[in-house]
């Protein structure tokens, strides 16, 4: 990745986090559809999607080549089983009206994941690193003592893509080859799951589903795939550094969306649980920008 900020590369990171983060309205209006057949018809459509993408560039042939090496299909299978657990919760919980504990799980997200190259990778932090860490864990412990319930749905959403990024981080295959595998590695059973749906005669698409249902279920594949490609853009062009700053328009927008136009709760002593998760961010940052601008010291081996 070069080190130069590319304009372009810019917004086609905020028009990825853009579209990430109005997503949940897309979401919502399906909410009269059972939650499982909306991931279900998620995976199949970008599953489709992506095959025929990867058919067209004539990248077929390498592509199978590469994914059924058995190294790559067991890691594919863990980025797969992560993934979906990721969009599940994800989309039972905009249609719950969990909104707004969606918008924290990703704005910790990225805590998580350094956490988590600490603990599996070996990774060393700065003192200063530890910090936004530690504002973090507080601001989640004062959520879940003053609310008396575990944050559950925001930790699970963080975990579940950051192991997902931990995961595709030593993956071989590309953005749009290891998503078209992904997909695929989960498409029997949510194939299974659509069609017991229609045989059953409750089905969104043959059970008397409105046109307009079953045009935005046919089309969640375009708009999961979308925003992936436009981020796949933005990551050859621009520092991981911006990327990083970037990535919080998608849950300010989804805490947006959740408190001025669909109404959820955000109370006191949410906005203080918030606000100190939103400090360590800020610190986090901070503390990143401050370390890029230091000169490297050069340091004896080990």
């Amino acid at each position: 990745m070069s080190g130069s900020t590319d304009s372009r590369g810019v917004w086609y990171a905020v028009g990825a986090y853009t579209a990430w983060g109005l997503l949940p309205v897309y979401w919502k209006m399906l909410r009269h559809v059972p939650a499982a057949q909306v991931i279900s018809h998620r995976i199949l459509w970008s599953c489709v999607l992506l095959a025929a993408m990867l058919a067209a560039s004539r990248r077929w042939s390498r592509f199978r080549a590469a994914a059924f090496a058995p190294r790559t299909l067991r890691q594919y299978a863990a980025a797969a089983g992560l993934i979906g657990i990721n969009w599940s919760i994800f989309i039972w919980a905009v249609a719950a009206g969990f909104l707004v504990e969606t918008s924290l799980g990703y704005y910790i997200n990225p805590l998580i994941s350094v956490l988590l190259g600490v603990v599996v990778l070996g990774e060393r932090l700065r003192l200063a690193q530890w910090l936004p860490i530690a504002l973090a864990a507080a601001g989640v412990g004062y959520l879940t003592f003053t609310h008396g319930s575990v944050p559950w749905i925001a930790l699970v959403l963080a975990t579940s893509f950051a192991l997902y990024g931990l995961v595709k981080k030593t993956a071989p295959l590309g953005s749009l080859d290891g998503l078209a595998l992904e997909t695929g590695l989960l498409f029997l059973p949510a194939l299974a799951v659509v069609a017991a749906g229609e045989a059953k005669g409750d089905g969104p698409l043959l059970g008397g589903g409105d046109a307009l249902t079953g045009l935005m279920l046919l089309s969640a594949g375009a708009v999961t795939t979308a925003p992936l490609l436009m981020f796949a853009s933005a990551a050859q062009r621009i520092p991981l550094f911006w990327i990083g700053i970037l990535q919080y328009i998608a849950p300010t927008l989804q805490l947006a969306l959740g408190t001025l136009v669909y109404g959820e709760p955000f109370h006191r002593d949410q906005l203080i649980g918030f606000a100190m998760v939103w400090a360590a961010l800020l610190v986090f940052l901070l503390e990143g920008l401050a370390a890029r601008r230091t000169p490297p010291v050069l340091l004896e081996a080990e």
